[in-house]
This record gives structure tokens, sequence and C-alpha cells, in this order.
């Protein structure tokens, strides 16, 4: 939604890691190695580094809560069971078929409208 608002393209499909492009977002690349070592329980330690010399400490502090945040929210409504409610299924559906979240065991807990 930030992308349509700002005017940017953005290809969400870079988080799959089906290429090593940026996204389309501002040291995407960087942002996205970051991640992709967090979450697979890597020091991270030269994705970090390179990512704090191209951000403002504040910018690197923003990216590191939002990937533990979204980490934490994620694996709860997933380990509970929460479905999405009927608008934000509407809303995201183009783009959870565009990255082929359906291959995620925890969309069952989703009916498709």
């Amino acid at each position: 939604m930030s992308s349509a608002i700002t005017g940017t393209a953005v290809d969400v499909a870079a988080v799959n890691g089906e290429s090593e492009r940026d996204a389309g977002v501002e040291h995407g690349a960087d942002l996205l190695a970051f991640t992709e070592a967090i979450m697979r329980g890597e020091p991270a330690t030269l994705e970090r580094e390179r990512l704090r010399q191209v951000l403002s400490p504040e910018g690197f502090v923003d990216a590191a809560a939002l990937i533990g945040a979204f980490n934490v929210v994620d694996r709860v409504a997933d380990a509970t069971g929460i479905p999405l409610d009927p608008a934000m299924e509407a809303m995201s559906r183009d783009v959870r078929d565009e990255l082929g979240l359906a291959r995620f065991a925890s969309a069952a807990n989703t009916v498709a409208l």
C-alpha cells in the first residue's frame, strides 16, 4: 500500500529470495540480506555492519525492531490459528498470491472469501 501511495514500484517477490535485487526499496538488498540472516538464526555480523553503514542509527534500530515485531506477531498468529479478518484477506489477496503464501501450513487458518 505504501508503494502505491508514493508511486514507487516495489518487487515484493524479492522477499522470497528469488533475486538479488533491491526490491525497489532504498538499501533494499542490504535490508533483505540482514532480514534473511536474522530469520535463519545466523549471527548476521557482516549484514548488520553493511546495513549500519548505509542507515542512520535510528533507521537501523527501526529496521531491527520491525524484523523482531513482525516475527513475533506472525508467530503468535500462526501458533494460535488466528485467521485473517475478511477485510485484510481481501486487501492482501494479490500480494499473498504473488508470494505464494498458501504453501505455508498456517494458510489453512484463513478461508478465502
